[in-house]
C-alpha cells in the first residue's frame, strides 16, 4: 500500500515537473516575441529556457528512476551544466552588444553599464580598457 502511495507521488511530481517546464520553455519563447531589445530577449532566453529545460531534465531524471530504478548521472550532469553555463553565455552575449553598441531599450532608466564605464576612465585616464 505504501509503496503505490510513494508511486503515485513520485509520478505526480513528474508530471508538475514537466508542466513547469513546458510552462517556463513558452513563456520563454513568448517573451523572445514580444520583448523590445537584446538585453531584454536574452534575459527571457536564458533565464525561462534553463529553468524549463531544467524541469524537463528532472521529470525525466525522476521518471526513469521511479519506473525502471535507473539513476542517470548524465542527466544530472545535464543539469548542472545547463545550470551553470546558460547564465554565463548570457552574460558575455549581452556585454559583446554592449560593446558592439547595441543600446538598451530606456523608458524610464538609465545605461547603468556606461556610466560605469564612464566613471573609471574619469578615474583613471591612462586606462582606456
Amino acid at each position: 500500500m505504501i509503496e503505490t502511495w510513494i508511486n503515485i507521488i513520485i509520478n505526480i511530481l513528474v508530471i508538475l515537473s514537466l508542466l513547469a517546464g513546458t510552462f517556463f520553455i513558452l513563456s520563454s519563447s513568448i517573451g523572445i516575441v514580444r520583448f523590445p531589445d537584446v538585453y531584454t530577449r536574452l534575459h527571457t532566453a536564458t533565464k525561462a529556457a534553463t529553468l524549463g529545460v531544467a524541469f524537463i531534465l528532472i521529470g525525466a531524471f525522476l521518471f526513469l528512476y521511479a519506473a525502471h530504478s535507473i539513476v542517470s548521472g548524465k542527466l544530472l550532469l545535464a543539469i548542472v551544466f545547463i545550470l551553470l553555463t546558460a547564465p554565463v553565455s548570457a552574460h558575455m552575449i549581452g556585454r559583446a552588444a554592449h560593446a558592439n553598441g547595441i543600446k538598451p531599450f530606456l523608458k524610464n532608466r538609465g545605461d547603468a553599464y556606461q556610466e560605469a564605464k564612464d566613471e573609471y576612465i574619469k578615474q583613471h585616464p591612462s586606462d582606456t580598457n
